[in-house]
């Protein structure tokens, strides 16, 4: 019985803490917006991932003369990825490279947020053809994303 208790309460913190929504998938982090962004980068970097940008929104809404909560984009991928998906159909590069979201809500909740790489298949109606590639893709991110948050 303890053991049972035990395993539902796991799975309603996974689903606490990660959910997708219209092809988004969002993670709460356990750190602060800056501190969430130097771990992703370090995790991408680590496994030979390229950093195209890092944009900080809030620091650009600043130079506006507007209020942002801390939001930042960093810009990443690897092309021999994905150059195989667009090899399926070129058209996925609108959604490529990858890009993560690490923003702080109103309640002051830090997440990440990433398009979820089935998601883009779908839209771009990649089956069979990118179907290995984008399994690894979606594990390597979910692992990216929990190095970066985890406590």
């Amino acid at each position: 019985m303890r053991y049972l208790l035990a395993t539902i309460l796991v799975i309603l913190l996974l689903f606490s803490f990660a959910f997708a929504d219209e092809g988004v998938i969002k993670v709460k982090s356990h750190h602060d917006v800056k501190t969430t962004v130097n771990r992703l980068v370090k995790a991408l970097e680590a496994k030979g991932m390229k950093i195209f940008v890092r944009v900080d929104f809030s620091k650009g809404a600043k130079n506006a003369g507007q209020d942002l909560r801390p939001t930042e984009l960093v810009v990443f991928g690897n092309p021999k990825i994905g150059t195989k998906l667009m090899q399926c159909n070129q058209e996925a590069g609108i959604d490529l490279p990858m890009k993560a979201l690490i923003w702080k809500d109103r309640e002051g909740q830090v997440w990440v947020s990433y398009n979820d790489p089935e998601y883009i298949a779908d839209r771009h109606g990649i089956e069979e053809c990118g179907k290995a590639v984008v399994g690894k893709m979606k594990a390597a991110l979910k692992n990216f994303v929990a190095e970066a948050t985890a406590p």
